[in-house]
């Protein structure tokens, strides 16, 4: 079931991720009207489970969403299905544009998005990526282990990526591609008795639905039953640029992300970011408690708020009253003639 998109809400939520959802839920628990935007298109949708996270290790993708949906919803917060357009300030709110035209107003936006896995374009690699083509050995590397895993080298941090690979698999080859070896990295694989692959990668490929090799120019196909890359993964969050909001290039050469502080809190008033978005390598756990954490955020941000705003008209009728008192005394003043 989709809720019905209301207009004017406490916090607007631009993804249905983990991140997003409980920032959502803890901002629900919070009796904040809430209100999740979810594109539909979750990253680690090829994956078969969610690993690393306790309590759900090895369920499903699919299955963790849905159950996220239905507690925010169990607490009162909405979740539609839409994808975000453009963002712009309207006074004191955020009035978020979605692309079938329709439009809600928030007080405070969560941004949780997430990131795109920008593969590279080698036949079989998109086919059976989140399947045997893999990124992230905490996520995977279990189910490879003890297997003939290559790791292709796509970018600054590939030879990081195959030496962690290593920690699950005595035989790693680390097919070289495009990539020249450092004398240093060249010298660390071999020290880890990783075999490397010189020469340009042609295709990845498979049988009876699982990867069986990796097919260089030359024609040779070297066996291997997984194959690890580490992808340059790019921020979706084209719609925040007329806020001031752009994404820019991780120090670690990973891609992009948008910074944000330790609380999630951006650079522009009002909007936070939590999970993969801002924090690459977060896995779901991760992504989850820096959602909740910016949930909480919001939620006392918005307390300081009304506290102002209580304030000013808890003070409003003393001075009123004390102007009315300083009006009269003047005007006896000026009776008497004094």
């Amino acid at each position: 079931m989709t809720d019905r998109l209301l207009d004017g809400y406490d916090v607007v939520v631009v993804g249905g991720g983990a991140a997003g959802l409980n920032g959502a839920l803890m901002l629900a628990r919070a009796r904040r009207s809430v209100v999740v935007i979810d594109a539909g298109s979750p990253r680690n949708a090829p994956a078969s489970g969610v690993h690393g996270l306790l309590g759900r290790e090895g369920m499903p993708p699919a299955e963790l969403l849905a159950r996220g949906r239905a507690e925010v919803r169990e607490y009162g917060g909405h979740v539609v299905s839409g994808e975000v357009r453009d963002v712009t300030r309207e006074g004191e709110e955020f009035a978020v544009a979605l692309a079938d035209g329709r439009t809600v107003r928030a007080r405070r936006l969560l941004v949780a998005t997430g990131v795109v896995d920008d593969l590279p374009e080698i036949p079989g690699v998109q086919e059976r990526w989140g399947k045997d083509v893999l990124h992230c050995p905490y996520c995977h590397g279990w189910e490879v282990r003890d297997q003939a895993i290559g790791v292709l080298a796509t970018g600054p941090m590939s030879v990081h990526l195959a030496l962690m690979f290593r920690q699950w698999s005595p035989d790693i080859t680390y097919f070289a591609h495009t990539r020249p070896l450092s004398p240093e990295d060249a010298e660390q694989l071999a020290a880890r008795e990783i075999r490397v692959v010189t020469g340009e990668v042609a295709a990845v490929e498979s049988a009876d639905d699982r990867l069986t090799g990796v097919r260089m120019a030359d024609g040779t196909v070297v066996a291997r039953a997984a194959l690890a890359v580490a992808p340059r993964m790019s921020v979706r969050a084209d719609f925040l640029a007329t806020l001031g909001l752009r994404a820019t290039d991780h120090p670690s050469g990973m891609g992009e992300y948008l910074p944000a502080d330790s609380t999630g809190r951006s650079d522009v008033p009002g909007v936070w970011i939590a999970g993969n978005v801002v924090d690459m390598a977060a896995q779901v756990g991760a992504a989850a408690a820096a959602g909740a954490g910016a949930g909480a955020q919001i939620n006392a941000d918005l307390i300081d708020e009304e506290t102002r705003l209580a304030v000013a008209a808890y003070r409003e009728p003393f001075a009123a009253t004390a102007e009315s008192e300083v009006c009269d005394l003047v005007a006896g003043e000026r009776r008497h003639g004094l």
